[in-house]
């Protein structure tokens, strides 16, 4: 079975050379970039199954990697960790802002980046066994594809916006709370990253356009997808 690769894209050598080494222990093909520009290279080259970002890089820096990430066709489906030492939470909603997956602020704890690259993985995994097409009304949410239509023009959405409006639309009518959604659509429930789900809900409803009314915001609780369209 080959192994998963992961571009690892780190300015910092103490910090590139720990990242390498746990994830390679936890059994994951690692590759790495010291720049933004031999980052991009590097994804041209290999597309590797998700990449773990720093924000500060020389030449190049970390938002406008992923923001190239999200624009290009051939990478837009790569999952993206960003691990930045920008720990607010308004930098952390601008990492969301620009299509990043997943968020850790450094310092940082190996071990948390290995569970949370392998919650990455896992639901790409699952992702791929579910394969049953969902319609509300002329909206069509294509899980073998990867694919959202709306009256059959297609809507790009992240890896994670497409897991959570699949997940909201498959549970359609019943309320999903932050942490419920966090742990289902995420793979977590880490205390403090709740702010995490409104921030992709916002995106979301804002891509669906005439259809991001459909996530109903329960006050006070979580979400809802509408069963009507």
């Amino acid at each position: 079975m080959l192994k998963a690769t992961i571009l690892v894209v780190e300015d910092e050598g103490d910090i590139l050379e720990l990242v390498k080494y746990n994830l390679e222990q936890a059994g994951f093909r690692v590759i790495v970039a010291r720049d933004g520009l031999q980052a991009l290279d590097l994804l041209r080259e290999q597309t590797p199954d998700l990449v773990v970002l720093d924000l500060l890089l020389p030449n190049l820096d970390g938002r406008e990697v992923c923001r190239r990430i999200r624009r290009s066709p051939q990478t837009n489906n790569i999952p993206v960790l960003i691990l930045s030492a920008l720990g607010e939470e308004t930098d952390r909603v601008v990492g969301f802002e620009i299509g990043a997956d997943d968020y850790l602020t450094k310092p940082f704890s190996p071990r948390e980046l290995v569970l949370r690259v392998k919650a990455i993985m896992r639901r790409g995994r699952r992702d791929s066994q579910q394969q049953e097409v969902l319609r509300v009304g002329d909206l069509a949410i294509d899980p073998g594809r990867h694919l959202v239509e709306a009256q059959g023009q297609g809507i790009e959405l992240t890896a994670t916006e497409f897991r959570l409006l699949h997940h909201l639309a498959a549970n359609a009518g019943r309320v999903q709370t932050r942490q419920m959604l966090l742990e289902r659509v995420w793979g977590y429930t880490f205390d403090g990253y709740a702010r995490t789900v409104d921030t992709h809900i916002r995106r979301l409803r804002k891509k669906l356009g005439p259809y991001g009314p459909l996530i109903q915001t329960v006050r006070g609780v979580g979400y809802r997808f509408s069963d009507q369209p």
